[in-house]
């Protein structure tokens, strides 16, 4: 029974790679003789967008709500599927039908009031959602130039010169909707263990909800615990949650399909965020003695007054505590999903040069993405634990007791003092 288990499971990876061959020729065939843009590739996967991509068909996106305020201060929302066109051209060189995205405007109606939005394309609004000022509302200077003459601070839509405005805008993106998917999980599974409790309050939980439990026990007892001593129970929520909000969310971003393939934690605005919770829950719970070492360090004074040349540098290490939680988890995940993509792009790169070609590089590539995706998963794990290694830490070094801690190290420094003062009178 086990050769035919493992049997089976040769077949379905050679399987898996041989369809990943077909894939890679049939794309090349597809696309010969158009450009494939790289970098357009990595950072449309890497970044937010105002729709979910469907897998493996991204010229169709899953619409989410458009949130804004106009210039004026009236609110519109409406689907960002109104946002995008999809068009079909026909390749000059190869004579086939290539469909593609582009933008389109959407005008809003509200009284006597036309409100247009677009999705701006320049450098300074790239991909955001911006409100388009008709040329008479902007400058009427440049009503009357023709569309040929480019205009640095105008951009040509519909048949007119605009001047794009770009309004207060929370709108449901795909990283805000992939935000509130992970707290929906994390919360269905802290439930879980919960309920179970609740209906066995004497017995040991099981399944799915036993491995939660492994999980809390292996970072509660081995990280919490360990460092803040009777402190535990007071930081252990923000802490906990800390770390499987990030677990969920790298695993989240791991997946192909909805709701996975948001790259939350390679979003260096979302790890900023994370990184100022602990900021200010060290700061704001940090006593005496932490403030006193920041401002008043136990230093020689030349190095702390007139010159305050040790303050400086504790302050300065408030902030690159943070700085450091945020960097390194954007970095680490970051670099992950961009290892991943460019192995799985190879395919398509080399897939112009031949089936031969394309077959070698399919086969390498398959088994190069498939290792990182594993590694990708154990890295997942390792970077909420180190998280919340750092931010335990961080608090530990903020809310620690110096004071008894001084006194029985002073009474022990008596105690040896006097005990070798009687041993010197003795020998005397």
């Amino acid at each position: 029974m086990t050769n035919s288990f493992n049997i089976s499971r040769l077949l379905l990876l050679f399987a898996c790679i041989f369809a990943g061959i077909g894939t890679s020729v049939a794309y090349a065939n597809d696309h010969e003789g158009e450009k494939l843009d790289v970098k357009e590739i990595i950072f449309e996967h890497l970044g937010d967008g105002y729709g979910w991509e469907v897998p493996f068909v991204h010229q169709y996106r899953i619409p989410l709500p458009v949130i804004v305020r106009a210039n004026d201060g009236s609110w519109h929302s409406f689907s960002s599927s109104k946002l995008t066109e999809l068009v079909e051209t026909e390749n000059i060189e190869t004579g086939k039908i290539e469909h593609h995205l582009v933008s389109v405007p959407v005008k809003i109606e509200d009284g006597d009031k036309v409100y247009t939005f677009y999705l701006s394309k320049s450098e300074s609004h790239k991909n955001k959602v911006v409100q388009l000022l008709p040329v008479d509302d902007a400058s009427s200077s440049v009503a009357a130039i023709d569309a040929e003459q480019e205009l640095p601070e105008y951009i040509w839509v519909d048949g007119g010169h605009y001047l794009e405005y770009r309004p207060f805008d929370i709108s449901i993106t795909k990283n805000v909707l992939a935000l509130l998917i992970s707290a929906i999980v994390v919360t269905l599974l802290m439930m879980c263990v919960v309920r179970w409790y609740k209906k066995n309050p004497m017995k040991a939980p099981r399944r799915g909800s036993g491995f939660l439990e492994l999980i809390v026990e292996f970072v509660y007892d081995g990280v919490i615990k360990n460092t803040l001593g009777k402190r535990a129970s007071k930081f252990a929520p923000y802490l906990l949650t800390a770390f499987f909000f990030i677990l969920v969310m790298n695993l989240l971003g791991l997946i192909v399909i909805f709701p996975g393939g948001a790259n939350l934690t390679g979003n260096i605005a979302v790890t900023i965020v994370l990184a100022v919770l602990t900021f200010l829950v060290t700061n704001i719970k940090g006593n005496k003695h932490y403030w006193k070492e920041i401002f008043w360090p136990d230093v020689p004074i030349w190095l702390k007054c007139p010159l305050p040349i040790m303050q400086l540098i504790e302050i300065f290490g408030i902030f690159t505590k943070p700085a450091a939680l945020c960097v390194r988890l954007f970095a680490n995940m970051m670099g992950g999903h961009m290892i991943v993509i460019t192995l799985i792009l190879l395919i398509f790169i080399f897939g112009a040069f031949g089936m031969a070609a394309a077959g070698g590089v399919t086969v390498v590539s398959l088994i190069f993405t498939i290792f990182m995706l594993l590694l990708d998963v154990l890295v997942s794990f390792i970077q909420a634990y180190v998280f919340t290694m750092l931010s335990t830490i961080f608090i530990s070094l903020s809310t620690e007791e110096h004071e008894a801690g001084h006194a029985e190290a002073s009474g022990m420094h008596e105690r040896e003092t006097h005990d070798s003062e009687r041993k010197q009178i003795q020998s005397a």
